[in-house]
């Protein structure tokens, strides 16, 4: 999957997937200095069980790396992960 970086206005942000106008993945943050508040992860019943939230995930911390952000986990997907795996320890605030 290719994810679409957008900007939502009020220093909020997003990668996200559509198809035929409608999204069907997305993560969203809002940027508090230099974190990454990430607070919303959504992906559509039809790609579920497919790994498209890591994906999703793993473009925010690419992102975070490149910018020297951290990231902080507010949506219930982002906490868990941080807690699951160590490849995102280096983001972790």
């Amino acid at each position: 999957m290719n994810f679409e970086f957008v900007e939502l206005g009020e220093e909020s942000f997003a990668f996200r997937q559509t198809e035929e106008g409608n999204v069907i993945a997305e993560i969203t943050w809002t940027m508090l200095g230099d974190v990454m508040a990430v607070d919303h992860t959504f992906v559509s019943p039809d790609l579920r069980g497919q790994g498209v939230a890591k994906k999703l995930l793993d473009e925010a911390a690419a992102y975070a790396r490149e910018k020297e952000y951290k990231i902080e986990p507010i949506c219930s997907y982002v906490v868990t992960a941080f807690e699951r795996y160590d490849e995102y320890n280096d983001i972790k605030i």
